[in-house]
């Protein structure tokens, strides 16, 4: 599959429509984090669905991680800057997730699975990015993926600028994973001070960041720490500068278009739908499900 997203520098580079900080909240078992990416910019932003940061040093910020819990109808995609996380599901597979590495996974017709922490202190970081599937595909079966860190390609220029290639393409290195129908692209992207990255962008596709680290500028409007930045739709790229040593990443992806309904973990595109997800959960439909490869 080619990538929607080409590796030229862009000749009208896209502006900022928005800058977002997110709401601070918990999840699971008392995690703190900031949901950055809310129910309410969904449309705006298809075929994401949530963006969830965390960046806490205080163990109890953190250590009752995720238990148990289900999805259905869309992609989970967990992307960990600092700190180990162990991943248990449904249908017997485990796996453990460490600094720079990545789970992919599609929750497809359902599944329940934990995430909690393998560490009893320091530093625990990192991203849950949801992507919708399309309603054709929302029923499909489970699938499950570890990315170490060592299979994430990167791209280094001549500038020191870094970007670790998670899924789409930059500069004609393909990223680890190539995903239908939303064709996502997500980057991390480290520039030192002083440096300058550009992507071009698929027309129509919807496009944000997220800044980690430092502060960037973006045509102009400053990103800094903790924000996201909503970019609009006119122009076929992203030109980024930074003053500073800054991280951010990068996501885009075509939007699907189609009726949006969640329910705490279930995102289908009818409430029918919902409730049967409802039902199939309470019944342990969820229990037996067979996980395929990704």
């Amino acid at each position: 599959m080619n990538s929607p997203h080409s590796n030229a520098s862009p000749a009208q580079p896209r502006r900022v429509e928005r800058l977002v900080r997110g709401v601070a909240t918990s999840d699971g078992a008392g995690v703190k984090l900031t949901r950055v990416l809310t129910q309410d910019l969904q449309r705006r932003l298809d075929p994401f669905l949530m963006l969830d940061a965390f960046r806490n040093e205080n163990p109890q910020d953190y250590i009752g991680g995720f238990p148990n819990h289900p999805h259905r109808g869309f992609e989970t995609v967990t992307y960990m800057i600092a700190g180990r996380m162990r991943h248990h599901d449904s249908a017997g597979n485990h796996g453990l997730l460490g600094p720079g590495g990545v789970q992919w996974m599609t929750a497809g017709s359902g599944l329940i699975h934990s995430e909690l922490p393998e560490q009893q202190e320091g530093l625990m970081e990192g991203f849950q990015l949801w992507l919708n599937l399309p309603a054709a595909r929302k029923m499909t079966p489970p699938s499950y993926r570890d990315i170490p860190a060592a299979s994430i390609p990167e791209y280094v220029d001549g500038d020191g600028v870094r970007v670790r290639v998670i899924a789409g393409e930059h500069r004609h290195i393909r990223g680890a994973v190539q995903r239908p129908d939303t064709e996502p692209l997500l980057l991390d992207v480290h520039i030192p001070a002083g440096g300058r990255f550009q992507q071009t962008l698929a027309p129509g596709y919807n496009a944000f960041t997220y800044t980690y680290r430092g502060s960037i500028a973006i045509a102009g409007t400053e990103v800094p720490d903790r924000h996201m930045a909503i970019l609009g739709n006119a122009g076929d790229g992203v030109a980024v500068e930074a003053a500073q040593d800054s991280r951010f990443l990068l996501i885009a992806g075509r939007p699907l278009a189609e009726p949006i309904v969640q329910h705490g973990p279930f995102v289908m595109n009818t409430p029918e739908q919902i409730h049967q997800a409802v039902r199939d959960y309470q019944a342990g439909r969820f229990s037996a499900v067979s996980v395929q490869s990704l």
